[in-house]
């Protein structure tokens, strides 16, 4: 941090350049970092990669189903095996989650229409998304309070 004072001034000097304060704009974003005040009984994704997910420091391998805060292995470990089976704990799940998001591997797929039905039986709004996009749009939705759930394949995973 010592370096960038020293920066700032030699670039005045070279220039003659009125720069703006810096100050002002990092006292304000130590201030506000919502990601590190998270409770820490609420389940946040953080890292990725080809076949697992670290959620709260913790590696998991394989697929993950989120519901709420709770967080459980799924079976599925490729897109053709999410089947309205694999998906059948949102049956006895209360309360209904408001949304499901399913992350689908690398690349988003549309799931098949008697998924999509079975979800909309259930009362769930449902958002098919690559699993990157997946875990920290479950992260945002989770920290605003709703109730979420999210069905993630790892980032691997391609058909």
């Amino acid at each position: 941090m010592a370096t960038l004072p020293t920066l700032i001034r030699s670039l005045r000097k070279e220039q003659n350049i009125i720069l703006p304060s810096l100050r002002r704009a990092f006292s304000l974003c130590d201030q506000i970092n919502l990601i590190d005040n998270v409770p820490e009984d609420q389940l946040r994704f953080q890292e990725f990669d080809e076949t697992s997910f670290t959620v709260n420091g913790v590696r998991y391998e394989g697929s993950l189903l989120c519901v709420g805060n709770l967080l459980m292995s799924w079976s599925p470990r490729n897109f053709s095996e999410i089947t309205t089976d694999s998906l059948s704990i949102f049956q006895t799940v209360r309360p209904i989650p408001e949304l499901l998001i399913v992350g689908c591997g690398r690349y988003n797929h549309p799931l098949k229409p008697q998924v999509r039905q079975f979800v909309k039986s259930i009362g769930m709004k449902l958002e098919t998304v690559d699993c990157r996009n997946a875990g920290s749009t479950y992260n945002v939705l989770n920290e605003e309070g709703r109730i979420v759930a999210a069905a993630l394949l790892p980032y691997g995973v391609t058909s």
